[in-house]
């Protein structure tokens, strides 16, 4: 048999969770952040709402199992948990609420991609 013909191995099952868990928080930080400056708790005209795009980079990356995506993503988020952070412990305007669940969704968000990478590397090595 050709090798053109042979489908390439499927994932393992973990790989799989967490590209799901990944890709959900991923989308989930880019809904919040949009929503957040422009309906729920705007700080002005909206342009916040442009920090996001760092993030909308990664989806496709992160569909594709990219393993550079993971990477990167997985220090880009810190800056997303630090902004949370500190709108969180600030007392201004009504967005704490919506600052808690950007950080647990960053927590969750590298926990995923930090799993997907030890998982994939492991597998990747000769037994």
């Amino acid at each position: 048999m050709s090798a053109a013909l042979v489908p390439p191995p499927s994932p393992p099952p973990l790989v799989v969770w967490s590209r799901a868990v990944a890709a959900a928080s991923l989308l989930g930080l880019i809904v919040l952040g949009v929503a957040w400056e422009l309906w729920l708790a705007p700080t002005g005209r909206g342009t916040l709402a442009l920090k996001v795009l760092p993030l909308a980079f990664c989806v496709i990356g992160v569909l594709k199992y990219r393993m550079k995506t993971y990477r990167w993503l997985s220090l880009l988020v810190w800056l997303y948990a630090a902004e949370g952070a500190v709108r969180a412990t600030s007392d201004r305007g009504g967005g704490v609420p919506y600052a808690v669940a950007e950080v647990l969704l960053c927590l969750l968000l590298f926990a995923a991609c930090a799993a997907h990478i030890r998982w994939r590397l492991r597998g990747a090595q000769p037994a």
